[in-house]
């Protein structure tokens, strides 16, 4: 039994292992407290002085809605979250987090925002800026917002990681949005370029709207994870896909992944006439069914390069009786079980390859 000596000794070295985890871990972060007037804030962003840093941030999604509810926010008085900038070396600010809250102050001063169905300031609504009173708009243009800005020197990691932590704007980022602000890098950018390619969008069509919250990157991330790791799926696919992005953030061999993502793309061009649509007219591409088809291609591919498939591709087409195995594999539920991701996957690997289920 230990004294009580040894259990101090065991405790102290504990604390300083917590210490000095804590000590070498955190990161020095200088700031300070500003507050900025709209219109001085708005000035800024038009001249470009104030800018938003799209290598991390999300595309503009707020919604009329949203936009004319903060706009009430502020005119009723109500507190506003802090924003967060950071200083760069050229003198100008990039916009950490409050980029929509900005755009949308500069939407709103330009006229080129209607303000509509507010609930409580009823009055405004049909009225641009312009067309409120001169003494409303003196008020908002004079009202302040804090800013947390952080000092010049700030590295592009730490803005990166202040970004993945704090999120004050009114709708969540997904989990694509964060992906990409966690795990920028040389595979994120990598990425880009593959959901540029014209194969890609011919095949994959995708909405403007999912286009501005990156579901094309979210496809092609779960093609890269899934041909090279599905075996290790296990429970949660954005812990799966957020450990792969990760491990492969700066060092993965290009040329090897593009050449596969090519050779995946011309495969399905020639085999598979919807590409990756559910109908041969639609623009909605599921996410079981792209993940099936993409990853089935490749690791069939894998297998033998000059493929030609054992018989016609008409399993897919979930409309038809051929379609019913196809549809039970990417439709039905728990489409996200370790189980149900590996047959989907293996399904069409097998039916390329030996034209039946094995």
């Amino acid at each position: 039994m230990k004294n009580n000596n040894e259990i101090y000794e065991n405790t102290a070295d504990k604390n300083e292992n917590i210490f000095n985890q804590i000590k070498n871990l955190r990161r020095e972060v200088d700031y300070n407290t500003r507050d900025y007037a709209i219109d001085f804030l708005v000035a800024k962003f038009k001249a470009e002085e104030f800018f938003i840093n799209y290598d991390y941030q999300r595309q503009f999604v707020w919604d009329n809605q949203r936009k004319c509810q903060f706009i009430e926010s502020i005119l009723l008085g109500y507190p506003i979250p802090f924003m967060f900038f950071s200083e760069n070396d050229d003198g100008r600010c990039d916009i950490v987090d409050g980029a929509q809250r900005t755009s949308t102050l500069e939407k709103f001063l330009s006229n080129d925002l209607v303000l509509s169905n507010l609930k409580k300031l009823t009055e405004l609504n049909g009225l641009t800026f312009n067309q409120l009173p001169p003494p409303i708009q003196r008020k908002f243009n004079t009202t302040t917002l804090r800013v947390i800005a952080l000092e010049e020197g700030t590295s592009l990691d730490v803005r990166q990681e202040i970004f993945n932590r704090i999120n004050t704007s009114a709708m969540p980022l997904n989990t694509t949005e964060t992906r990409r602000g966690a795990y920028a890098g040389k595979f994120m950018d990598f990425m880009k370029i593959c959901a540029e390619k014209p194969l890609f969008r011919k095949l994959c069509p995708i909405s403007e709207n999912n286009k501005k919250r990156f579901e094309d990157i979210e496809l092609i991330t779960r093609f890269f994870a899934y041909v090279n790791n599905y075996q290790a799926f296990e429970h949660e696919v954005a812990d799966f896909l957020d450990n792969f992005v990760e491990s492969h953030k700066n060092e993965f061999d290009r040329n090897a992944f593009e050449t596969e993502f090519d050779a995946m793309l011309n495969f399905v061009e020639k085999y598979f006439p919807k590409g990756f649509r559910r109908n041969a007219t639609g623009k909605f591409v599921p996410r079981a069914g792209f993940e099936a088809i993409s990853v089935g291609v490749a690791l069939a591919l894998r297998e033998k390069a000059d493929l030609i498939p054992a018989i016609a591709t008409n399993w897919t087409d979930i409309a038809s009786p051929e379609g019913e195995r196809f549809k039970f594999h990417t439709i039905t539920y728990a489409s996200n079980s370790k189980n149900r991701i590996v047959s989907r996957l293996e399904y069409v690997k097998n039916m390329l390859l030996y034209g039946e289920e094995r």
